[in-house]
């Protein structure tokens, strides 16, 4: 594999932010560093990336258990002129529907989505096979105006931040956060057109889209009418600063749930890249509002990453989030404000232009009502160990 040429949509003279390092439509600092291999052939530019974790994970509590499995994705990406403008296709694919363990990957208080007809509680579901195929066409008009459009039959609305699984400041930890379904779900949509404008260092974007969430089948395309909607604004003030809010109407989004729901949320990302390393950190609101029955739910998010020293790495993510879901067989659900504080690091055994071996361990510490003790125990503690692989370091920025 060989360095990539320039990039006519993103590597203007603006230095914006470059769709290759984000999630969809979204942004990251222009600044985060790029692990991926990347080539040219003939008129095309073609990149991937992915990570694999492969992990024994110990969840405590009287509700814990212990297994081992594999967080993993794959993304494809080839990008080529067309027109005025340049055209970036993008397939994004995941084994672990082979590699969780049923019903999931274990993660105590986590809730989203349903496995055979019931509720999944405790437990993060597996992505989906395809989780993105999508197209995104970018068109300069002057030299700080373009026009985008995104969209495919797996794709990401213009709804949330860019997600976990892209995200710099949560490149090592091989956990979904428990505030997930409340900030960054919507990454796998079954149908999505999304339209907008970068103007200067601002871009405004429209979604329609499919809000419903992906059914237990993790190898099937669910089509169905884009009868959802939502915007979001973002703006990069430097290469190493990116912000965005966002606002969306998903109809009928959960499974086993009658109701429709509105989402909204901020997001503020700070990446610094240092002389033998990067510092990347995201601060994130997300927030939902159960139509049928006007309940709120919100969730608070910091997360942080330092890579030193070249092989080292240091990450925590401390999050707040209002659960509502934890007992679906009772009566009456109340809601309750769930802490998870992870604090973790990694080590690179192997650390060269193709390739990145890291092993990692880290810890998991809660808080909770008292009222949930009899059911998780008073102090829960839960932890990782884990292997990380992805390719290689390919430079800062795009």
């Amino acid at each position: 594999m060989q360095s990539m040429p320039e990039m006519n949509m993103d590597e203007s003279t603006l230095g914006l932010p470059s769709f290759h390092a984000a999630s969809g439509s979204n942004w990251q600092p222009a600044s985060v560093p790029a692990h991926l291999w990347m080539t040219h052939r003939g008129n095309w530019d073609l990149m991937a990336h992915g990570a694999l974790f492969l992990t024994y994970n110990q969840q405590g509590g009287s509700r814990g258990e212990g297994k081992a499995e594999s967080v993993n994705y794959l993304m494809l990406m080839e990008q080529h002129k067309l027109g005025p403008g340049t055209i970036l296709f993008r397939e994004m694919l995941s084994a672990e529907s082979l590699t969780s363990p049923h019903p999931g990957f274990p993660e105590l208080f986590q809730t989203g989505e349903t496995f055979h007809g019931q509720p999944l509680v405790d437990h993060q579901h597996p992505h989906n096979v395809f989780a993105e195929l999508s197209m995104l066409y970018t068109v300069p008009i002057n030299e700080k105006i373009s026009w985008l459009f995104y969209g495919g039959p797996s794709a990401e609305p213009a709804l949330g931040p860019v997600t976990y699984i892209h995200r710099e400041s949560a490149s090592e930890n091989p956990s979904a956060p428990l505030s997930h379904h409340l900030q960054d779900s919507t990454h796998t949509s079954f149908g999505v057109v999304t339209t907008g404008f970068v103007i200067d260092r601002f871009k405004i974007e429209a979604s329609a889209f499919n809000g419903h969430e992906p059914d237990e089948d993790r190898w099937d395309i669910q089509l169905a009418g884009l009868s959802s909607w939502s915007f979001r604004v973002s703006a990069a003030p430097t290469r190493n600063w990116m912000a965005e809010y966002s606002y969306g109407y998903l109809q009928r989004p959960e499974a086993l749930e009658p109701g429709n729901e509105r989402r909204q949320g901020a997001s503020l990302e700070y990446n610094r890249p240092l002389t033998n390393g990067n510092w990347a950190t995201t601060l994130i609101w997300g927030r939902k509002r159960k139509l049928l029955d006007d309940t709120v739910q919100n969730s608070y998010l910091l997360e942080s990453t330092l890579n030193f020293r070249k092989r080292n790495y240091v990450f925590t993510r401390m999050e707040l989030v209002d659960k509502d879901e934890l007992f679906p067989q009772a009566a009456a659900h109340p809601s309750s404000r769930i802490g998870a504080y992870t604090f973790g690091g990694v080590r690179d055994l192997v650390q060269n232009h193709h390739w990145q071996l890291g092993l990692g361990a880290d810890a998991v510490f809660y808080s909770k009502p008292d009222v949930l003790d009899p059911a998780y125990g008073d102090r829960p503690f839960s932890f990782h160990i884990f292997f990380r692989l992805r390719p290689g370091l390919s430079g800062h920025g795009h």
